[in-house]
């Protein structure tokens, strides 16, 4: 398959990159800083999503089949980022009719108000005690930016006509590669507090070929 990856040379984007390449698919990775990307034997596009012009990313879709995103604030000052840079994504895949992507996001994410869900549940239906009432709330005070930033994103997502899926996954860890990770279509996924990137990516890899992850919003834990 000829995957587009998106900030390839984040924490998720660099293991999605590995993993792509790894498998066999032929891989174009958008990044920031090629410099950053010392050895690859993917096909290396400068793309800066934090000013992203839907124009200048038409050279990293050409010829793409999917694609996957590691996009997302890494620091407050950042807020913002997963919005404008995924929204310039979908309009150059709109433009080079590019139809899949998969994205990751935030567990807490399903409970964080937006414009296009000014409403939603007020707890996950996966969320355990603990999560609910104490970890959720301190959680989602402290990254109030962060989350806003990734609810306007999935916003972007559902209107975009696309075949999207949305990963959502709670803490992330360095740890290996492990394949044992549970998921759940719609909610989290009690007592899942942690995933390693390397997991994460993996699933993200995998939905590709699932046609039931479409238009759907994945849970993955440990």
């Amino acid at each position: 398959m000829r995957l587009t990856i998106f900030a390839a040379t984040g924490g998720i984007g660099r293991r999605l990159l590995d993993q792509a390449v790894a498998a066999g698919h032929d891989v174009t990775a958008a990044v920031r800083n090629p410099r950053k990307l010392p050895s690859t034997r993917a096909r290396v596009v400068p793309a800066d999503l934090g000013t992203a012009d839907p124009e200048a990313l038409r050279a990293a879709l050409e010829g793409a089949d999917a694609v996957l995103s590691g996009l997302g604030p890494r620091a407050r000052s950042e807020a913002g980022v997963a919005e404008r840079g995924t929204r310039a994504i979908v309009s150059a895949m709109q433009a080079n009719e590019v139809r899949r992507i998969v994205v990751v996001s935030a567990a807490p994410i399903g409970t964080v108000p937006s414009p296009g869900r000014p409403r939603p549940p007020r707890n996950d239906p996966g969320d355990g005690f603990f999560m609910r009432n104490l970890a959720s709330p301190l959680i989602k005070a402290v990254l109030r930016e962060h989350y806003a930033d990734l609810a306007l994103m999935e916003d972007v997502l559902r209107d975009s006509g696309l075949d999207w899926t949305v990963v959502r996954p709670p803490r992330l860890t360095d740890g290996p590669l492990t394949g044992a990770y549970r998921t759940a279509y719609g909610r989290n996924l009690r007592r899942g507090l942690l995933i390693s990137r390397a997991d994460v990516a993996h699933c993200m890899l995998h939905a590709l070929d699932r046609p039931e992850t479409i238009k759907q919003f994945i849970g993955i834990a440990n």
